[in-house]
């Protein structure tokens, strides 16, 4: 059977405290309204860090962070089309240190977002892999 090559979004895993008093922000999507961490496809001209960051800034609303050269993990979902098709969709996550959370952001009426544990945000999420990444941020 032929399969369709995963295609590339990256992710911003805002978290802002302490490590043991670390919280990470999460915000719904749009469609389904479940809970998800910022991300988008790459943009031109952008870094896939910075592209993560800009992203955290349409969707969450951060407004100023530091966001990791590096990914700290991968995760793949399917994403579902409007037409009904969907197609897998690998993730590069990459940390990002908030500093400033706007109120006023471009999706603040699309979208809800709450600050969490590591441990809640992982029985929020629905991915597998993008709960593990939140379980390994406790350890």
């Amino acid at each position: 059977m032929l399969q369709r090559p995963k295609k590339l979004q990256v992710a911003a895993l805002c978290h802002r405290g302490e490590r043991n008093k670390r919280e990470y922000l999460l915000v719904t999507s749009r469609g389904t309204k479940r809970w998800i961490i910022p991300k988008g496809w790459p943009i031109r001209g952008l870094a896939s860090n910075e592209a993560a960051l800009q992203e955290a800034w349409e969707e969450a609303g951060v407004k100023s962070g530091q966001a990791k050269g590096r990914p700290s993990g991968t995760y793949t979902y399917q994403k579902r089309q409007n037409s009904g098709w969907s197609f897998p969709v690998e993730t590069l996550v990459y940390s990002v240190s908030v500093e400033e959370l706007a109120e006023d952001y471009p999706e603040a009426d699309q979208r809800t977002r709450t600050w969490v544990s590591a441990e809640k945000a992982a029985d929020m999420v629905d991915e597998p892999q993008l709960q593990q990444i939140f379980r390994d941020q406790t350890g």
